[in-house]
């Protein structure tokens, strides 16, 4: 997955801390290790066909987001390092199962409790945000086409937003650094789909691509509606610096 600063910027939605069971909640083999010369905007994490978990040079506080499906002002508490620190980790899941995004939530989360002795808890607030809905007309979403292959990163920066086998709740989690407010997915639909918009990230340039609010309706048939959403903010209570052994 490729990262920007704006990518990490604003919260995601409340909906998003909801879990898919997975069938454990451990690893059968991780390895951590801190990245040499860590650059955390070149960090990479991927989930390829073979259900194994990898990251190159990802912030540990960006691991945390990935465990818990937040955005990185969801989180508080949070130590000078977190945002900088980096790791590559490689980890199998067991029966080498395939993972989705949803089942790997909790085997990440077991992971960080387990390495980092990462200790969080959560507050729900009532915040002005957006609802991701469907248009008149209906979605124009494209079903995915199978899974996603080992060397496939995901495209999310400014005016760019591409992605495969991706849920209506991880699309309105991407969405809500370029909305500028955290986005709910309210369109009640529960397919995977391959995503492709293009937009114009700063309505006062001058680019020839709509606006994000107007390719969501064109692209996917998808609108996003102004309300107070509820959004759950993740504190950190406890987290390790350097993880226990392999």
């Amino acid at each position: 997955m490729r990262f920007t600063a704006l990518s990490i910027l604003l919260s995601l939605p409340a909906a998003a801390l909801a879990q898919t069971s997975a069938p454990s909640r451990s690893f059968e083999v991780a390895s951590i290790h801190p990245t040499l010369n860590g650059d955390p905007s070149k960090g990479t994490w991927s989930l390829p066909n073979t259900g194994e978990f990898h990251t190159h040079s990802l912030a540990l506080g960006y691991i945390v987001q990935l465990a818990y499906n937040v955005d990185a002002k969801q989180i508080e508490g949070k130590p000078a390092w977190f945002d900088s620190d980096c790791y590559d980790i490689n980890a199998k899941p067991e029966g080498g199962i395939k993972l989705t995004r949803e089942q790997l939530r909790p085997l990440l989360q077991n992971l960080l409790e387990q390495r980092f002795h990462l200790a969080v808890h959560t507050e729900t607030r009532q915040i002005k945000g957006y609802a991701l809905v469907v248009a008149k007309g209906g979605p124009k979403l494209k079903a995915a086409k199978g899974e996603v292959t080992p060397n496939w990163r995901d495209d999310v920066s400014a005016g760019s937003l591409k992605g495969r086998n991706w849920s209506a709740e991880f699309l309105a989690a991407q969405l809500t650094p370029a909305a500028g407010l955290p986005v709910v997915d309210r369109t009640g639909l529960t397919g995977h789909y391959d995503v492709s918009v293009e937009y114009a990230p700063d309505l006062n340039g001058d680019s020839a691509l709509p606006s994000l609010f107007t390719a969501l309706q064109e692209t996917l048939g998808l609108k996003l509606e102004a309300q107070k959403v509820p959004v759950d903010f993740l504190i950190v209570d406890h987290i390790d610096r350097e993880p226990t052994e392999n």
